[in-house]
């Protein structure tokens, strides 16, 4: 379980393929804290590290993690937001975050308003999933709130702050992000679905 409160920008180091599987090592501020077993979400893919050598540490995504996110198309050198699960004594300073990506959004729109950011972001049209104006959604494992809502488009303000210390700042326009919706959104979704709502 994570927050979406991104805590580190980390570096992809090497990628290995192994069958269908991908190696991920990656290079981080906190990773002599981190020992083989943890999860770790990765722009917003819960990964599980499988070891650790100096400041570095590895993590495998299989073929159905590959398939709905974007790791496959991750390279060396790239940024990636990192969180380390949530301390359950602490506070829950963005929303509840589970690492399960539903769908790989893209950036449409990036607009400069005035001291914050807005970026647009659509997905699949035949989604079952929605946003709501004032709603949470994970970009990238980063925890954000709806300000515009569409049947398959939003868009998020975002504060120099998460700018400056998330991979806000390397978006372009065409940019593919993981998106993980409203956990409760997503129930309710589907209990409507079923008509039991």
């Amino acid at each position: 379980m994570f927050t979406g409160i991104v805590e580190n920008i980390g570096r992809v180091e090497k990628i290995i393929q192994e069958n269908q599987n991908i190696h991920v090592t990656v290079r981080c501020a906190f990773t002599n804290e981190l020992k083989v077993d943890q999860s770790v979400l990765h722009n917003g893919i819960c990964l599980t590290v499988v070891s650790v050598e100096g400041d570095t540490y590895t993590v495998t995504a299989i073929k159905e993690t590959i398939d709905v996110t974007t790791v496959g198309a991750w390279v060396q050198g790239q940024e990636l937001n990192l969180e380390r699960a949530m301390l359950m004594n602490g506070r829950l300073d963005g929303h509840i975050v589970q690492g399960h990506v539903d769908h790989i959004g893209t950036c449409v729109s990036i607009e400069a308003a005035g001291g914050s950011t807005y970026y647009g972001f659509e997905y699949n049209q035949k989604s079952q999933h929605v946003t709501i104006e004032k709603g949470s959604i994970t970009i990238d494992g980063t925890s954000l709130t709806v300000v515009d809502s569409g049947s398959n488009t939003f868009k998020v303000a975002i504060i120099p702050y998460t700018q400056e210390h998330t991979i806000f700042k390397n978006y372009q326009i065409g940019t593919l992000v993981n998106l993980e919706f409203d956990v409760v959104g997503k129930y309710v979704t589907k209990l409507v679905a079923l008509g039991r709502l």
